[in-house]
């Protein structure tokens, strides 16, 4: 199947709007004010932000760890399902969160970014390796 289920729940050709609108709403995003500012029409690229806001933010004043992991979590899962084929599918079963060394005087405020990308060339090595086993693990680095 070259199309996916959720895409044609969605409809139309320009069905990743659709995607963008729904998801930007969903309680769990909204509340984290988690935004996906783009959305490739091949679903092959992502991009998500969050500013800080006092309902994402922790004590300390800076991102809460737990609005940073869902704001990372669900986006490999749908760009399989959306740009490869429903039979692929995506889990997330271990994440890790490292902060960097920051020159900012204020380092984990302001608005956090987050850029899935995908290759042709990575979705044939994940296809040609799903052939011969019922599953795989891969690691993303986000940028």
């Amino acid at each position: 199947m070259s199309r996916s289920v959720l895409l044609q729940f969605l409809g139309g050709a320009q069905s990743w709007h659709r995607l963008r609108r729904w998801i930007n709403l969903w309680p769990p995003f909204l509340g984290a004010r988690i935004r996906i500012k783009h959305i490739a029409a091949d679903m092959k690229a992502i991009d998500v932000e969050m500013k800080l806001r006092f309902r994402n933010a922790n004590y300390a004043g800076t991102h809460f760890g737990g609005s940073l992991f869902a704001m990372t979590d669900p986006f490999y899962m749908l760009m399989s399902i959306c740009s490869c084929c429903w039979q692929t599918w995506a889990a997330t079963t271990s994440s890790e969160i490292r902060r960097q060394a920051s020159v900012s005087a204020n380092p984990g405020k302001g608005t956090v970014r987050a850029e899935f990308r995908l290759t042709d060339a990575q979705w044939d090595d994940i296809r040609d390796k799903l052939k011969t086993r019922l599953n795989m693990n891969r690691c993303f680095r986000l940028s």
